[in-house]
């Protein structure tokens, strides 16, 4: 009897992950185009250039440069700590703005965002873009009862970076980059974020932040002010927003690494190993490659960071554009080690931020082609920080990214069963991927965005 329940809740768990894969292809195919990509119905706001949204954040929250072991208390603004019914309602058009990356004015500028290709390199996009993910955030919570002289009593923390997807390939770093974004989602304490990247008002990226609200200290959540749609595109927005909540819920319920494979998956699976088998199938160690392929265990690189206080964030802990930034570049190494070329990113998707990461540890970055398609790699990417001090490790984050080389690569092929779960991830997560590029065929992004009169008044 208990065999037959142990195998009845197999099935149940199969039943309701095939179930969860059929609703998130059905998600990515869906015939409707994302409202939020017609910017036509924001405010055309302006916040100045990054360097001025950077500093607009330290002067709300009172966060000096000045590096201190010990952080400046700021109990003092827990009195200030609003609740939510006291938060007025807030529109997307609200917290709608947008900043400049002079890199076309700026050779300075310019000198940090370009790579040996004369490209722009999209590690450093993403700082920015979790730079301007905490000010769409200042923009959008008010505590109408605080004192002007009175630092916001929040801290904005990057829980997940749910997507960026690259729309074009020629990223130039010689041509100003206008960062544009919005709150489209909110719960109790977070806020999904919808940013997009632009060049000669071409959309070149999009980028889906999910952003936290804590308190003065970091202690705890703290409240931030309901949504409410202020037309119909912008209930349109909610609405899809609202979906791909929930669909994270179910992503993260019917992980692999939580429940067992498909039997579609196992095929997969058991097809790799006959495939490598040999002719001594009990020989488990030389099992011979076919051609053109290559093991996942030697198809990786890693490296060690030593971590320091001018990548510190206003929490005294460092920031995760920084941690972004590595991770990427990494990356980007691997995928160029493995097709012996400059592969383009394409996208990345599913990182969480599990922990945060202190000042006196030693950031460990190991990135993984986990699966192959034709031209396109599947990365993974995992990020652990090592204690200075006790050397003990603990993982802080997991990059899945997307990048493509000019011609077919060697395919990755797992040798053991864990690595068999990752390509099996990979293989979800690029599946995914190709069905979003589908239904974006069928609904492409606007490339030209209105520009309105206030836009042109960038102050």
């Amino acid at each position: 009897m208990s065999k037959f329940c142990k195998r009845l809740r197999q099935k149940c768990s199969e039943w309701h992950l095939l179930r969860y894969l059929h609703h998130q292809a059905n998600c990515l195919r869906s015939p409707v185009s994302d409202p939020c990509d017609n910017l036509d119905f924001h405010s055309g706001h302006c916040s100045g250039t990054m360097s001025e949204v950077a500093e607009k954040i330290r002067q709300q929250i009172g966060w000096e440069l000045r590096y201190n072991s010990i952080p400046k208390c700021r109990s003092g603004l827990l009195k200030y700590h609003p609740k939510r019914e006291d938060l007025p309602i807030r529109s997307m058009k609200d917290s709608f703005t947008t900043a400049l990356l002079p890199l076309g004015s700026d050779g300075m500028i310019r000198e940090h965002y370009v790579n040996h290709l004369g490209r722009l390199r999209m590690g450093r996009m993403m700082e920015q873009l979790d730079i301007f993910a905490v000010w769409v955030c200042h923009r959008h919570v008010k505590v109408p009862n605080l004192p002007k002289s009175i630092p916001l009593p929040y801290t904005f923390v990057t829980l997940v970076v749910e997507s960026v997807e690259f729309l074009h390939w020629n990223h130039m770093a010689h041509i100003d980059l206008k960062l544009c974004g919005h709150v489209s989602w909110t719960g109790k304490s977070s806020m999904e974020i919808i940013m997009y990247l632009q060049q000669k008002e071409r959309t070149i990226a999009k980028a889906i932040f999910i952003m936290v609200a804590r308190n003065a200290t970091n202690t705890c959540p703290a409240p931030v002010n309901p949504l409410n749609p202020a037309n119909e595109q912008e209930e349109l927005c909610l609405k899809l927003a609202t979906d791909r909540r929930n669909l994270r819920r179910s992503k993260r319920k019917f992980s692999i690494f939580e429940v067992p494979p498909t039997k579609q998956e196992e095929d997969i699976m058991y097809d790799i190993f006959t495939r490598t088998k040999g002719n001594d199938e009990l020989d488990i160690y030389e099992r011979p490659l076919p051609t053109s392929s290559r093991w996942m265990s030697t198809s990786f690189q890693n490296t060690i960071l030593h971590l320091f206080p001018e990548n510190l964030n206003s929490q005294n802990t460092i920031f995760g554009g920084y941690i972004m930034r590595n991770a990427i570049e990494v990356s980007f190494i691997t995928a160029s080690i493995y097709t012996s070329s400059s592969p383009l990113i394409k996208y990345i998707s599913d990182v969480m931020f599990l922990r945060p990461v202190r000042v006196n540890s030693f950031l460990k970055l190991s990135s993984y082609v986990v699966y192959t398609f034709g031209k396109y790699m599947q990365l993974m990417t995992i990020a652990n920080v090592m204690d200075a001090n006790t050397f003990e490790e603990e993982q802080t984050n997991v990059f899945y990214l997307i990048y493509e080389a000019e011609k077919d690569v060697p395919e990755v092929l797992p040798r053991s069963y864990p690595e068999s779960l990752w390509y099996i991830n990979g293989r979800r997560q690029f599946h995914a991927y190709l069905d979003k590029q589908k239904e974006q065929k069928s609904n492409p992004l606007p490339v030209i965005l209105k520009t309105t009169e206030k836009e042109n008044d960038c102050s």
